[in-house]
């Protein structure tokens, strides 16, 4: 873990700090925060030239970002500090400017819709599909892109989510060949999969599909801090420099170093131990999955359950309460009572994760 250990380095040499940030090194620190994280607060620096810079890394931050790369199959690695947002405002900055067309789907995060303000580009968007019964976003297909990418030969890039919140994936390898024919670049929305190309069975991961720049969430699905995130980058369509520069203007210039060590230890820990971790979430899954179908009234839908779906990642288990006439509203109320938090509420149904957090238990 080079940043962490360089970290944990100059923490050692015990410099009299006369520097940001004001606390000193935790000393002046409130008391309540000192209770919750004493032992942290020597890792909170300022930028110091001697632990790397997030805006040009060249040392310990730079290697770790590398060695990112090298796990995930990607020519270029940048950590964020300001979440997926700021990446996925960053893959659209980087590759489309003002009034040029890009295609994004209608079930697109938020953040797109700030990337589309921040550059100027004009969207096109896919229709997509959607499932009635359950409520959910189904995604794009490869016939519905051809059609739009024929309609717009102007396009220079689309957006796709893949998987979605759901854990759905579409087919995403057969629209990165169409779009390359084109010359499009493939700029993939992947925060709900960090942990893909550890599992058993699960969907294949962007950057094995052939997409050009992939946003990934690391601390929603594996073990970093929230708030931080992981692009990657591959292929000779994408400008490096320009995806770096405009990095540099989403990131904040005060980087908070544990949460960048906590992407180095989360990447340590799924290069270490990232099937063992992923497969048993899976299992875990998928016995939740028969010991809730065994609830009368209770449906846990499957891949098969959804119309016409390519790949599903079933460590996303949506709670169905449609038999039992509960909303989703309804039924997270009376989980709450239980001291049971869901992920996401819609419709009949609430969402809970299955990450290498959980256990038995």
């Amino acid at each position: 873990m080079p940043f962490v250990e360089a970290l944990e380095a100059y923490k050692e040499e015990h410099f009299v700090p006369f520097h940001t940030p004001g606390h000193k090194i935790g000393v002046g620190a409130p008391a309540t925060l000192k209770a919750w994280m004493d032992p942290a607060l020597p890792y909170d620096l300022g930028v110091m030239y001697a632990l790397d810079d997030l805006h040009e890394p060249e040392g310990s931050l730079k290697e770790a970002q590398d060695l990112a790369a090298q796990l995930y199959g990607a020519d270029y690695t940048w950590f964020s500090i300001n979440g997926t947002t700021a990446l996925i405002e960053t893959m659209i900055m980087g590759t489309v400017g003002a009034g040029d067309t890009i295609i994004i789907p209608r079930e697109a995060h938020r953040s797109v819709m700030g990337g589309l303000i921040l550059s100027g580009a004009k969207p096109v968007y896919l229709e997509g599909r959607f499932d009635e019964r359950f409520g959910v976003p189904l995604g794009t297909t490869p016939s519905e892109v051809e059609t739009v990418l024929n309609e717009h030969p102007e396009a220079k890039a689309i957006v796709l989510v893949n998987p979605n919140y759901y854990g759905i994936a579409i087919d995403l390898e057969a629209i990165v060949l169409l779009a390359h024919k084109k010359g499009v670049i493939v700029l993939v929305d992947e925060a709900h999969g960090a942990h893909l190309p550890f599992g058993k069975n699960l969907p294949k991961s962007a950057l094995a599909c052939g997409a050009d720049l992939v946003a990934q969430s690391t601390h929603k699905l594996i073990g970093s801090l929230t708030q931080t995130s992981m692009l990657h980058g591959q292929d000779m369509l994408i400008n490096e420099r320009r995806i770096t520069q405009v990095h540099q203007i989403l990131q904040s210039t005060s980087p908070n170093y544990i949460f960048l060590a906590s992407l180095d230890m989360a990447r340590h820990q799924m290069a270490t131990k990232g099937r063992e971790l992923v497969t048993k979430a899976e299992m875990l899954a998928q016995e939740l999955r028969r010991d809730l179908q065994n609830i009368p009234g209770i449906n846990v839908p499957a891949a098969e359950d959804f119309n016409g779906l390519y790949d599903y990642d079933a460590t996303k288990v949506l709670i169905d309460f449609y038999e039992l006439g509960l909303t989703g509203v309804e039924a997270e109320k009376l989980l709450r009572k239980e001291g049971i938090e869901v992920e996401l509420v819609q419709a009949y149904h609430v969402l809970v994760l299955i990450t290498l957090g959980d256990t038995k238990d």
